[in-house]
């Protein structure tokens, strides 16, 4: 699953081709995604200008004209693509993983503009778009996750008061979205490195100078990572051809049996399995 990072450099992708524009058409092929695609989507949003595309958490959101919002969810295996008129399926992703090139199944929606189209495709279909019209409904669609990591209300005093009394390990939380928005098992294995702090440490046992350190970690490590155009795992290319490059930085994930980076160390990065997740951590100075 794309994590704060790769849904950022999606974000970033489609905003240099949809912003300021208006969708002539939408063909849906099927509506059985995660959710069932809205009925009537096309005629609703059809000739509406879009005034902004952003992220929330790992959600792409558009804003149409007349106060109407398209959430985008990519699951599991969805990608965005871009198909000009003159149609060629290479290089169309507009992500860093999966194909680089337009798959030939599981093209559920195709969003038709003057020149080009831009192609949701998910093989594994638990990804979803929603509409929702208003502010407040999006505000109240998106109660119920965290902060944003590079937000102002990501701070120690927020921090220390959730982990209070919290039985929950480390890692969990730091994937868990009620938490902090956008952080998943790749960027938490790298944070809790960064932090030397033991994944399975329960959260309401970390004291000030560790918090501190997984706040800021959790800001330096996602920021890189989206310069470096996120992690490319299983070929992953964008629609230039070109890879993200973070995962050659990769402190833990996926480095088992490997020496540890941190300064000082004599280490080595061993696996465990916390909740049916593969986490990877230092045996010497993340004990």
């Amino acid at each position: 699953m794309p994590e704060l990072p790769e849904v950022e450099v999606v974000k970033q992708s489609l905003e240099k081709y949809i912003l300021n524009k208006s969708l002539s058409k939408i063909i849906v092929k099927n509506k059985k995604l995660r959710f069932p695609v809205p009925e009537n989507l096309s005629k609703k949003l059809s000739h509406l200008k879009i005034l902004n595309v952003n992220r929330i958490s790992k959600y792409v959101v558009i804003e149409f004209k007349n106060n109407l919002f398209l959430i985008v969810h990519l699951g599991m295996s969805g990608t965005l693509h871009i198909v000009k008129n003159k149609y060629n399926p290479q290089n169309t992703n507009l992500s860093f993983y999966h194909s680089k090139n337009l798959p030939k199944k599981h093209n559920h929606i195709f969003f038709n503009f003057k020149s080009f189209s831009i192609i949701f495709n998910d093989p594994r279909k638990f990804g979803f778009i929603k509409l929702i019209k208003g502010q407040k409904n999006l505000k109240n669609y998106f109660r119920r996750f965290g902060p944003e990591p590079f937000g102002k209300n990501f701070n120690l005093k927020y921090v220390r008061n959730y982990f209070y009394k919290k039985t929950k390990n480390i890692k969990n939380t730091l994937i868990d979205q009620s938490f902090v928005s956008g952080i998943g098992n790749i960027y938490a294995n790298e944070i809790l490195n960064f932090s030397k702090v033991n994944p399975l440490k329960l959260s309401g046992k970390l004291i000030d100078k560790e918090i501190n350190k997984i706040i800021f970690y959790s800001k330096k490590v996602l920021k890189h990572a989206i310069q470096k155009g996120g992690s490319t795992i299983n070929n992953f290319y964008s629609i230039k051809g070109s890879q993200g490059t973070y995962q050659k930085e990769f402190r833990a994930y996926d480095r088992e049996n490997e020496k540890c980076k941190n300064k000082l160390c004599s280490g080595t990065i061993i696996k465990l399995n916390i909740s049916n997740r593969s986490t990877y951590m230092c045996n010497n100075c993340q004990k």
